[in-house]
């Protein structure tokens, strides 16, 4: 069984990687990450992705595969869909496909969202700071009484 993490990216470095901690932290610990790069935020999503590789061999001793899917200019709306349908697509019965629609752009969240429910996702995760004074912090200095990790396929 393989497991995939999907997600967009974002100018916060915190909003692409503390979802995944969160995720590992309960159990769902990913074999393929799948990142978004757009303009102006590539180094923030290269250092995501060293980031999420450094958590995930934590927890599992294993390098995950990394596909980035990389957009011209951030309004190509269609690709970005495709970025979240084609990684659900490409799992095998019994893996599971977790779409992370935290980081991003509201247009890129709300595509994110729509496409992990529309297309099958086992998990379609939004990350949550009940206070701002966490903002700007990595998942292992927040309180776990501050944060929910929430799955809309079980909540809505």
């Amino acid at each position: 069984m393989t497991r995939s993490w999907v997600t967009t990216s974002s100018t916060t470095l915190e909003a692409m990687v503390n979802p995944l901690n969160a995720a590992c932290d309960r159990g769902f610990v990913p074999d393929r990450l799948y990142f978004l790069k757009n303009p102006g935020v590539e180094a923030e999503v290269d250092e995501a992705i060293s980031i999420a590789e450094t958590i995930i061999e934590a927890y599992n001793d294993d390098d995950p595969d990394v596909s980035i899917t990389e957009l011209e200019d951030e309004l190509e709306f269609d690709k970005i869909r495709t970025h979240v349908q084609s990684a659900i697509e490409a799992s095998d019965d019994g893996d599971e496909v977790a779409v992370d629609f935290t980081p991003g752009r509201k247009f890129m969240s709300a595509i994110a969202f729509a496409a992990g429910m529309r297309y099958g996702a086992d998990h379609v995760y939004y990350f949550y700071v009940s206070s701002p004074e966490y903002l700007g912090r990595l998942y292992p200095e927040i309180p776990r009484t501050a944060v929910d990790l929430f799955d809309f396929t079980e909540v809505v």
